[in-house]
């Protein structure tokens, strides 16, 4: 998957190279975007742009800091309401196993853990879509209190949803349980073990509800909710239609009976996301991205009937590149790498089968065995029963030399995974060009056509100009306009047909 994502970006980088020269912005630069207007309309002064020479709004440097540092405070809040949230699901996953045992009832009982994970899942699901709204509109607030520009609505509003993104997994990779007698707690309850198959086999139930259930709910909510702009713009509009003479109405009058359009931050937000969703869990949930093809497959339909049927023509802006997404694209495909280490290292069985096969017995032969604990004695004494969980520690609970050797060579296996995997990337990189090797042939043609049209144009001024003219080339951008020789002016003339 980290292969995948890095050469998917790299030759995403040639199409967007291809699309750029096609629109014809390939040299375009964001210091001649204009101002947005609300900036525009609420900016305090006035200033000359050190780049284009031309005043524009200005926010003061020290007012800007002061609301940045601001805002900064409102995103370590709301981390904070996240934990508060990863908390709430861990509790209730616990008190749910518990009503579950407390029934009596031996289908409930053997169930219980499955019945906590999917109700814990459905929960955590409407929290996602319910802070992923709030997180949305307040990064917008932010940006326009806080003066800030587009990029920076992008950050805050991938900052927000990162963090609910990455609390989801610390609910599975976090956990305390401790040992039979000195168990983990969690506001006086016992935090939850793995069950049986390993915590991958939860974390792949928890990853399936949250993505195909917010694929879902995202796609009803594209088809819905325009829909219903739609149907109420029409309506308000209805009275004044009738007012009118009975005329068939003219096209434009038409488009403004649709919705306006809101811009394509959500959509590129949702695919963001979802590209994240889908390089960071793919080893705990490998049919990831068999859900996110057939979303994407459904969602295109849906846009194209969404901006076609439903929306106003958009109004184009000129962009060289889809800007910061593709730095946070980049981002997450490193980060893909880090996770996908640190998950196979420390939730699968890979490496301790390794070190078993190596240290004691290459059939893997009593493997089981030398993955279980011993309970301490005092334990043994209050329940009147011998218990063996999974774990390397000894009868006093402490940890054995195998752990240790086992957590060096897990943290060996992150680092050494990392290097390989970030050295391929980087040999990929440098074997695919970001323009095709046609595209740049195209490129360095036009621009020797242009310097030779440029170089015909000269030569046939000069040609055509008389000699006591050829002075005045030299003091054509010194000359005043109130003093421009008659063989200046038509030289101008020239230059600009």
């Amino acid at each position: 998957m980290s292969l995948w994502a890095v050469t998917f970006l790299e030759y995403w980088k040639r199409k967007n190279a291809t699309l750029a020269h096609h629109w014809d912005c390939m040299d375009f630069h964001e210091e001649e975007e204009p101002p947005r207007p609300e900036f525009a309309a609420m900016a305090p002064a006035m200033e000359e742009n050190p780049v284009t020479g031309v005043k524009e709004p200005y926010f003061p440097e020290k007012a800007r800091i002061s609301r940045m540092l601001t805002g900064s405070m409102v995103i370590v809040i709301m981390l904070c309401v996240v934990m508060i949230f990863l908390v709430t699901v861990i509790i209730y996953r616990s008190i749910v196993s518990v009503m579950m045992f407390e029934t009596g009832s031996s289908v409930l009982r053997t169930q219980a853990g499955n019945i906590a994970n999917i109700s814990s899942s459905l929960v955590n699901l409407a929290l996602i879509l319910l802070m992923g709204q709030v997180y949305t509109a307040l990064a917008e607030q932010l940006t326009k209190w806080g003066r800030l520009s587009q990029n920076k609505v992008v950050f805050c509003a991938i900052i927000f949803q990162i963090k609910a993104f990455s609390a989801r997994s610390l609910l599975f990779y976090c956990r305390f349980v401790g040992y039979p007698g000195h168990y983990g707690t969690l506001f006086g309850m016992r935090n939850e073990d793995c069950g049986p198959g390993g915590c991958l086999i939860e974390l792949a139930e928890q990853l399936c509800i949250i993505m195909v259930g917010k694929q879902l709910i995202n796609n009803v909510q594209e088809f819905v909710i325009p829909k219903i702009k739609s149907w109420r713009q029409k309506r308000a509009l209805s009275s004044v239609k009738k007012a009118q003479k009975a005329e068939e109405p003219k096209r434009w009058e038409q488009d403004y009976e649709l919705i306006p359009c809101e811009g394509l931050f959500d959509e590129y937000l949702e695919i963001v996301l979802q590209f994240g969703f889908i390089t960071i869990f793919v080893a705990a949930f490998p049919l990831a991205p068999l859900f996110a093809l057939l979303n994407n497959w459904v969602e295109v339909r849906l846009d194209a009937c969404k901006f076609v049927c439903e929306y106003r023509r958009p109004v184009a802006e000129r962009a060289q590149h889809i800007g910061v997404w593709f730095i946070i694209l980049e981002a997450l495909s490193h980060v893909s790498v880090i996770v996908n280490a640190f998950l196979i290292a420390f939730t699968s069985d890979f490496l301790p089968r390794l070190l078993y096969q190596y240290k004691f017995n290459n059939d893997l032969h009593g493997y089981v065995n030398f993955t279980l604990a011993y309970s301490p004695p005092s334990y043994n004494y209050s329940s009147h029963t011998v218990c063996r969980y999974k774990a390397f520690r000894d009868e006093n609970g402490k940890y054995t030399l195998v752990y240790w050797e086992l957590l060096a060579a897990r943290l060996g296996f992150i680092i050494a995974f990392e290097h390989v995997v970030f050295f391929v990337l980087r040999v990929i990189d440098w074997m695919v060009p970001d323009i095709p090797e046609s595209l740049e042939l195209k490129i360095k043609r036009e621009r020797y056509l242009a310097k030779q049209a440029l170089a015909d144009k000269q030569e046939a001024l000069l040609v055509s100009m008389p000699t006591h003219c050829e002075p005045c080339l030299f003091s054509l951008p010194l000359t005043p306009e109130s003093s421009e020789t008659g063989c200046v002016r038509k030289l101008k003339q020239l230059l600009l047909t």
